[in-house]
């Protein structure tokens, strides 16, 4: 067969794709989602993918059994996950530097870093930019930051295992060193000793943490004297929906993961900015987190996300403000938040007083990753060789020989999507 493979290009490869397994460290902590790739092709590589349903109950005394006021009708929301990210590591060998085959395994070597790279960044990029909960701290002490965290998904009722956190080089190492130093407390084992040796980590605070060679960054909010309203007459308190339809009769799905909202200015406004809703921390116009369960009020803030700024007064936020101010139905069974009734025009309060790195954590079924594969022609004339990770990645290597100039073109190749399925099951930590 005509450029085939030689049995060391073809350890070359496995060797290749067990160092891409091995790198992809963000994406073994997200979920993964396995589809049919030719219904993606004909739904031009989207899927809607179901978020978690929120069931409501009703009590009263033993004798009070009817029931009959109490059937719901129930709301599935969906959210739109595309496998939109493909990326592709070229490179050329001539026949004569090919006689070094070390070269060709070092070149390969860091295209496999790359796109592996590659898909770290944009799970991280998805997690900094889209998790809705918001921790702020003083300053980096280690303990305290990832309890706050902690505390956050605790009080909003997201599930209490597999959760991780990404955390900066600087913000990391400064987590180890506060480990190394604890002259006063006893570890076992020896976490004491790695932390001194290693600047490791690990669990912490019922988080398992990762340091991250490069982490994203937020600006000091330039918003300043902005307001809302929270009036059901102000139009910004949202009820989802699984389906529009448009005046033409067609029905389409609602992503329910955002809201366009009217505020007073939106001058000096950029996306991924951080807000709270309330004249203070106890003030009665303030938009509170509830538990998503109970619907019990946390006492908190509910801290918001700028996704896009629309125009010179309506910006797109996440998640929406869900109160039980309208009544309806599907706004009982997602509601997120508790707001007062005097709500004319709230301040609008930014977090993100100060630049900082972006720390984000997460909850693992609230991001999730979607593979995609190529379908490349194997008797074109071009040797393909093709593997999956642990994850159900596809990476796929090429090689193609010039007889014009005897170069041969290699090319390794993978396709996927990730979506944040769930903002408020993610979030970010920032300084």
């Amino acid at each position: 067969m005509a450029n085939a493979f030689s049995k060391e290009e073809r350890v070359a490869f496995e060797d290749i794709l067990e160092g891409f397994n091995d790198a992809l460290v963000l994406s073994r902590n997200v979920n993964v989602y396995n589809t049919d790739q030719t219904m993606m092709e004909r739904t031009n590589n989207v899927i809607w993918r179901p978020q978690p349903y929120i069931a409501q109950s009703f009590g009263g005394s033993p004798m009070q059994l009817d029931m009959t006021g109490n059937f719901k009708d129930y709301t599935q929301l969906t959210v739109p996950a595309t496998i939109g990210f493909n990326r592709s590591v070229p490179f050329i060998m001539t026949a004569l530097e090919l006689r070094d085959a070390l070269q060709e395994g070092r070149l390969a070597d860091a295209a496999r870093q790359k796109l592996a790279s590659d898909i770290n960044v944009q799970i991280m990029n998805v997690a900094s930019l889209q998790g809705t909960l918001v921790v702020r701290r003083p300053s980096v002490t280690g303990f305290d930051d990832v309890a706050a965290c902690d505390t956050i998904m605790n009080e909003q009722g997201v599930q209490m295992f597999d959760r991780y956190l990404a955390l900066s080089s600087t913000v990391y190492n400064t987590f180890a060193g506060t480990i190394a130093n604890a002259q006063a407390r006893s570890f076992a084992g020896t976490k004491s000793n790695v932390a001194f040796e290693r600047a490791f980590v690990g669990d912490i605070a019922n988080f398992a943490t990762y340091k991250l060679d490069y982490a994203n960054r937020i600006g000091a909010a330039a918003g300043a004297g902005d307001t809302i309203s929270t009036t059901l007459a102000g139009g910004n308190n949202y009820v989802p929906q699984a389906t529009d339809t448009a005046a033409t009769g067609e029905t389409e799905n609602v992503d329910n993961r955002f809201q366009t909202v009217t505020v007073s200015d939106t001058t000096g406004v950029v996306a991924g900015d951080c807000f709270t809703i309330g004249t203070s921390a106890t003030s009665a116009d303030g938009v509170y987190a509830v538990h998503h369960i109970t619907k019990q009020s946390t006492g908190n803030l509910k801290t918001f996300r700028v996704i896009q700024v629309v125009n010179a007064t309506s910006l797109v936020i996440s998640p929406p403000i869900i109160s039980q101010i309208s009544g309806q139905d599907a706004a009982l069974q997602y509601q997120n938040v508790t707001i007062g009734t005097t709500g004319g025009a709230v301040p609008i309060n930014y977090i993100n007083v100060a630049a900082s790195t972006i720390n984000p954590f997460w909850q693992k079924d609230s991001l999730e990753i979607l593979p995609g594969r190529f379908a490349v022609p194997t008797d074109a004339g071009v040797a393909v060789m093709r593997g999956t990770t642990d994850q159900g990645i596809e990476l796929v290597m090429q090689k193609f020989y010039d007889i014009n100039n005897m170069r041969i073109k290699f090319r390794l190749d993978t396709v996927f999507g990730v979506v944040n399925k769930q903002p408020e099951m993610s979030g970010i930590l920032i300084y």
